[in-house]
């Protein structure tokens, strides 16, 4: 099987047929099926990681295909984590898939992710966004998460003892503040594929043990009109309410939903 599959791959040093039994006992949770967690589970299958989770409570429609490339034109209407499942199936059926057919809550969100090793915020609501990030410095996993909107797009890894999402946005957009989305802005898919690989590549190399360069601590910024790529450095805030010392948030909750203005208000 590593002969062949994940030849290519084993060659490097940085992950040969250890590092490729590491990816095999592996799992990932990928929340979102859509721009983001499109390319980057498809990369997670094609390296080898062992289980792949897929959360998406939503169906596969036609304005979703010219990014969402886990999808197909004859997967419309279906429930974007059973294309996803028969997608990635078709590419290395030796990949276990599990899927959460549900939104992602306070809730349920620490049963959901606690059996994983890592997980991909692949979504585009900032609500999920800070939702994720609180439930998995609570439940101390590594995570990445990206983001995209027209020609540019972000990400950047967390690991516990880091600096992680509210250090560095550390509220939500306020009541009636302007909050472009991908829906009223725009989004080019190859952009989202740009963005979903790199996040597949901060999961393989968090999950072989390649963590010096993983994108801690360091905001990735990509401007692909002018194919400028910026990092930010980042500093852990020593007030931050979520993994500072002086931490007050200690449960996941729902934020509320949203009352920020976009282009058609």
């Amino acid at each position: 099987m590593e002969d062949s599959r994940y030849s290519r791959q084993i060659l490097l040093e940085e992950i040969e047929l250890e590092g490729q039994h590491k990816l095999e006992r592996s799992s990932v949770l990928v929340i979102g099926a859509g721009g983001l967690g499109s390319p980057a589970a498809l990369y997670l299958a094609a390296a080898g990681v062992g289980t792949i989770g897929i959360m998406d409570d939503d169906r596969v429609s036609l304005s979703n295909l010219n990014r969402q490339i886990l999808h197909a034109t004859s997967n419309i209407g279906r429930r974007k984590t059973e294309s996803a499942r028969s997608r990635i199936a078709e590419l290395n059926p030796e990949v276990k898939v599990i899927t959460h057919d549900e939104r992602l809550t306070a809730e349920n969100a620490l049963e959901v992710v606690k059996d994983y090793d890592f997980v991909l915020d692949c979504t585009d609501q900032y609500q999920n966004k800070y939702l994720i990030c609180d439930t998995c410095v609570l439940a101390h996993k590594a995570y990445c998460f990206g983001s995209v909107l027209r020609w540019g797009g972000q990400l950047m890894t967390y690991v516990p003892g880091n600096a992680c999402y509210r250090c560095v946005f550390p509220e939500p957009p306020g009541e009636g503040e302007y909050v472009e989305t991908c829906a009223d802005a725009g989004i080019l898919g190859a952009v989202a594929g740009m963005v979903g690989s790199a996040q597949a590549v901060e999961a393989i190399k968090y999950l072989t043990k390649n963590h010096k360069g993983l994108l801690t601590n360091r905001l990735l910024s990509l401007d692909t009109l002018k194919m400028q790529f910026t990092i930010i450095e980042v500093e852990k805030d020593e007030n931050c309410p979520l993994c500072s010392e002086k931490r007050s948030i200690h449960e996941p909750k729902d934020l509320p939903p949203s009352t920020c203005k976009t282009r058609n208000d």
